[in-house]
């Protein structure tokens, strides 16, 4: 049976659009039951609206504090019986209610825990990646907390860091990385597979 999935976004949506379409490939089990942007500008949007899908926006800057902000988004992740919710491009740092404790997940693009926290998102990763001399990258789908890239690791796999990578040649390795790891770890979460014990997460 297909588990309710809300996916919660502050951009283009490139990894919402790669959700929906291992979902129609049936390559997924899972339903994308509301899409929620903190950017009322964030192409995601659309995507979710072409797909038939609730489009919510809630902008960051209408809150008073990112208290009010968290417990609006989930107000109304609830409204839609959500099982799990996916982070995709999502930029804001989320209070986690004890209901949704490990049914959130994230994908990083780098190897949690080296080149993570805050203010190391998009290009600043793989920039920072390339500074340090690492000779591998890769990504990382994590559960999430309340700390930013902290939460208990599903999947992680590294890809080479090349002599003459820039961070866009780098970003685009990884993001063919993360397109991979994403949907497979929602499967593994929709399949009932994933147990944790003492923050190490075992695919059983």
């Amino acid at each position: 049976m297909a588990i309710r999935l809300a996916v919660l976004l502050s951009g283009s949506g490139t990894t919402l659009q790669n959700i929906i379409d291992h979902i129609e490939h049936g390559k997924l089990d899972a339903e994308v039951v509301c899409v929620i942007s903190s950017r009322s500008n964030a192409y995601g949007l659309e995507r979710a609206r072409k797909h038939s899908i609730p489009a919510i926006t809630l902008p960051f800057k209408q809150f008073p504090d990112s208290s009010a902000f968290s417990w609006a988004i989930w107000d109304e992740v609830r409204k839609y019986n959500t099982d799990l919710v996916a982070l995709a491009g999502f930029m804001s740092l989320l209070e986690v209610p004890p209901e949704f404790a490990n049914r959130i997940m994230n994908v990083h693009p780098a190897l949690i825990p080296a080149f993570c926290g805050k203010g190391m998102y998009g290009h600043h990763v793989h920039e920072a990646v390339l500074a340090y001399g690492a000779k591998v990258s890769g990504a990382t789908v994590h559960f999430v907390d309340e700390h930013y890239d902290h939460g208990p690791i599903i999947l992680q796999e590294a890809v080479p860091v090349l002599p003459d990578d820039t961070p866009d040649s780098l970003a685009e390795r990884v993001q063919a990385k993360e397109r991979e790891l994403y949907p497979r770890a929602i499967q593994l979460y929709a399949e009932g597979r994933l147990r944790i014990e003492n923050r190490i997460v075992k695919i059983i």
